[in-house]
């Protein structure tokens, strides 16, 4: 039976234009349509310019790619001197005919009107600019300039749509700016239902504080993240927080690594794990940005970078109360180690930290970070949106497998089940500060109440702040409970002094034992002497006997002799007669 051959079709995919734009290409899921518009609308200050500007330098240093920003509002100087805070070199790259910034002063003589409104001289010039260095990229700024005094709804789409099929049949991708109009997305309400991708820039003000928002409204012929994301316009331009990489994809990683405090390790089974998220909760000056600072030493020592996210304090005050436990975080920062990220909390909106998180994380790469403390978001957002910041956070962290230690400040009370801003379920390793009164005074006291897949210890440690820093002291138990402080100081010292009064005692009792030894040494002496006089007595006295009993056997042989002799010499005279 013949095989037959199945040619396997590919699906089609929209050719893609990365903008360059940190965080932007992740959302749009690879950029902007290739040789397609897309419209950039928003209100005043949202950044649209910024955007439509930034994607041509990108494109231009990166990409190899040059273009065209026609401005209907600004002249090229003023667009120079507005994005060289930014690092960008218009004029060098005008000189290098890699851009292109034609200032269009629109009237209708300048249109090339010819009885009814259209484009054509426009198109003209724009076609001009594209062929004379080659351009791949064009960016309008802004719509309502060149449409301005155009009430004909009818016309006005037929132009929209013409201007934008130019630029299709040009094969350029283009970035169209547009403002926001009311309740609507443009001021027409006519530009989006014409551009192939529309993205919307907001800038929202809340409780005074100023937040920008990046939206894709839509995109055709493609997937893409339907988000709102915060975005940030700092000295490197535009950076979007990338959210809808974000999820609970992130490895568990098996390796641990130093606390700082080693007695905390001992407790722990080991230390943290790398890449985990820490919570340290508890009430003013209980420790715990002493707590934070062993992290960062330890994490220093072994030649990681940390990032210190401080909200409260400033690196040098910081650094200087650190230096009276005995912990000196300044050669970190020298070597460029560690480095502090500082602001208040109400300065910025949520969104916005959390963009200045990501970037600070992108431009510096650690290894640990340090955020102390969280709590202070609650002036600026609700309760579900900085624990939602948070989450976003905790998963940013988790994904690049940062460990992070966050410090939580809570009020007078018992902290367990829930922090101010409810992200106690997100968390891998809770750590509890307390303050505990007792005997009229104050101690402090830590206690572990989770720590994800290690096993750990259920006891609570006394918390002492000394000149080498945090020790954890094993509490004492008495009759009416757990001693800590000065009440935990008498009892050792009533320990000890039980253990030296028997000392005493033992020291005693072996004294006079060792007198009793010495007594009945000197007893056994006299008896083993008079032993001795006893024994040379006797035998003496065996010695005289046996003398005299040698003697006596002695004369006796000596008589027998002599009778002997006696007897014999009288046979022999008769011998002698006979």
């Amino acid at each position: 039976m013949a095989t037959k051959n199945r040619s396997k079709k590919t699906k089609p995919t929209l050719a893609k234009c990365t903008t360059g734009v940190r965080g932007l290409d992740e959302v749009t899921f690879g950029g902007l349509p290739r040789g397609r518009p897309t419209l950039i609308c928003g209100g005043a200050g949202s950044g649209k310019t910024l955007l439509a500007m930034e994607f041509l330098v990108r494109g231009a240093l990166e990409q190899g790619e040059p273009g065209v920003f026609m401005a209907f509002e600004e002249t090229a100087r003023e667009l120079a001197e507005n994005v060289a805070s930014l690092g960008f070199d218009l004029e060098e790259l005008a000189a290098r005919r890699l851009l292109c910034i034609d200032h269009v002063q629109l009237a209708r003589a300048q249109a090339g009107e010819t009885g009814e409104y259209n484009l054509d001289g426009l198109f003209a010039r724009l076609g001009y600019a594209i062929d004379s260095i080659g351009a791949k990229r064009v960016a309008l700024d802004t719509l309502e300039v060149l449409f301005a005094g155009l009430t004909d709804t009818g016309i006005l789409r037929a132009e929209l749509e013409r201007l934008f099929r130019w630029l299709k049949d040009k094969g350029v991708t283009a970035l169209v700016t547009a403002e926001r109009g009311d309740g609507a997305l443009t001021r027409h309400g006519l530009e989006e239902y014409v551009s192939d991708c529309v993205i919307a820039l907001d800038q929202r003000v809340n409780n005074q504080v100023a937040t920008r928002r990046l939206r894709i409204v839509k995109y055709r012929g493609t997937a893409h993240g339907s988000n709102e994301y915060p975005f940030l316009i700092d000295a490197r331009g535009f950076s979007v927080v990338p959210l809808t990489s974000l999820g609970l994809e992130h490895p568990a990683l098996t390796q641990r690594i130093a606390s700082g405090v080693p007695k905390l390790d001992a407790m722990l089974g080991g230390g943290y794990y790398r890449g985990s998220t820490v919570l340290v909760s508890g009430e003013a000056g209980t420790g715990k940005s002493s707590l934070s600072a062993h992290f960062v030493d330890a994490a220093c020592r072994r030649g990681e970078r940390c990032l210190y996210f401080a909200f409260e304090e400033s690196p040098e005050q910081i650094m200087r109360n650190m230096r009276s436990i005995g912990i000196d975080l300044e050669p970190w920062a020298r070597k460029g180690l560690l480095r502090f990220d500082t602001a208040r909390p109400a300065a910025y909106g949520l969104e916005t930290h959390l963009a200045t998180m990501h970037t600070r994380m992108d431009e510096f790469k650690p290894r640990a970070v340090v955020i102390d403390p969280i709590t202070g978001f609650d002036l600026v957002g609700s309760y579900s949106e900085i624990k939602t910041m948070v989450t976003r956070l905790v998963d940013m962290l988790k994904a690049r497998g940062i460990t992070a230690l966050m410090t939580d400040l809570t009020p007078g009370g018992d902290p367990v089940g829930q922090t101010d801003v409810g992200i106690s379920s997100l968390i891998d390793t809770w750590l509890v500060l307390r303050n505990l009164e007792q005997a009229g005074e104050r101690n402090r006291g830590l206690y572990i109440i989770k720590s994800r897949g290690m096993k750990h210890s259920n006891q609570v440690r006394e918390f002492v702040l000394t000149a080498r820093g945090v020790d954890l002291v094993d509490v004492r138990l008495g009759p009416e409970g757990v001693l800590l402080g000065s009440a935990r100081l008498a009892d050792e010292a009533r320990e000890q002094d039980a253990a030296l009064q028997g000392t005493h005692e033992a020291r005693r009792r072996r004294q006079t034992l060792e007198s009793k030894r010495k007594a009945l040494d000197a007893k056994i002496a006299a008896l083993h002497a008079e032993f001795e006089e006893e024994r040379l007595e006797v035998e003496a006295a065996v010695a005289e006997a046996e003398h005299a009993r040698q003697a006596a056997l002695q004369a006796r042989a000596e008589l027998a002799g002599k009778r002997a002799d006696v007897g014999g010499r009288g046979k022999s005279t008769k011998e002698k007669t006979s």
